[in-house]
């Protein structure tokens, strides 16, 4: 097995793990790999997750995710610091096991027809919103027109990001196994003359939905954790990805468990316990 970690983070208990993991790859069978890993280790957070996924997002269909979270639990992080030598335990153990989560597509395409198409993936959600001023769009869906937004912005996001910005701003949390995503409204401009549906939109697989800005300046196009400006955006188009990322499943925690202790508190208590 090829492994390699990456982490934003250089404490003592950090290097300790690092550490670990590199006499793990002395053994037989283990070998650090940055380039072409089988598991990508990620310590520290849900950012340290994003990062590692964008920066192999080239190679979704054969690499398997793995979190070490060094402060409050992650939703996409499995071990504390205190337990990696049951990891190491687990890799050594390893029969493939993965639980994989849908992904978003955008696509942006640009009036300038010189400027080629940006295509890029998100885990958690991708908005587009003006730097300054009101937000004018256009909705379709399917490309059929479904309404006209006016306001502070549009996001679309995944289920497993549905707690994050989604979420903030009244979207529903949805399980991931839904292979779907969910556009949300950041304060739209809703009185007797702009209207819109002013709910959270689950779409299906199938299902595409197109933004068409009428004020293509000073806007601002954010991707899970990354941002760029852009202008003359002509249409920039949503979907459920044809790739999945993979979670090494080893003690995969149910994702409703973490949605409890993330948001409300950590009750250990269940029906079985009664």
């Amino acid at each position: 097995m090829k492994i390699t970690v990456m982490t934003h983070q250089t404490n003592d208990k950090v290097k300790a793990i690092c550490q670990k993991l590199n006499e793990l790859c002395q053994e037989d069978g283990f070998i650090w790999d940055d380039q072409m890993p089988d598991v990508v280790i990620t310590i520290g957070g849900d950012g340290s997750m994003l990062s590692a996924f964008h920066r192999y997002r080239d190679q979704l269909d054969r690499i398997r995710f793995l979190g070490v979270h060094t402060g409050h639990l992650g939703f996409y992080t499995d071990y504390t610091v205190d337990q990696v030598d049951e990891l190491i335990s687990d890799l050594r153990q390893d029969h493939g096991e993965e639980v994989t989560y849908p992904l978003l597509e955008v696509s942006l395409h640009y009036e300038d027809k010189q400027l080629s198409p940006h295509h890029f993936l998100a885990l958690n959600e991708a908005t587009i919103k003006r730097i300054t001023g009101t937000f004018i769009c256009d909705v379709y869906i399917n490309r059929y027109l479904f309404e006209s937004f006016r306001g502070d912005g549009l996001c679309v996001s995944t289920p497993s990001g549905s707690t994050g910005v989604n979420k903030s701003i009244g979207g529903a949390v949805l399980h991931p196994s839904h292979s779907a995503i969910q556009l949300t409204e950041y304060a739209s401009l809703n009185n007797r003359v702009f209207r819109t549906l002013s709910s959270p939109l689950v779409l299906g697989i199938e299902d595409q939905i197109t933004f068409k800005p009428k004020n293509c300046d000073r806007l601002l196009v954010t991707y899970d954790h990354l941002a760029m400006k852009a202008n003359q955006i002509e249409e920039m188009t949503c979907r459920v990805a044809k790739e999945r990322i993979r979670f090494v499943s080893y003690r995969h925690m149910p994702f409703w468990k973490r949605v409890s202790q993330a948001f409300i508190g950590d009750f250990s208590k269940d029906l079985d316990s009664e």
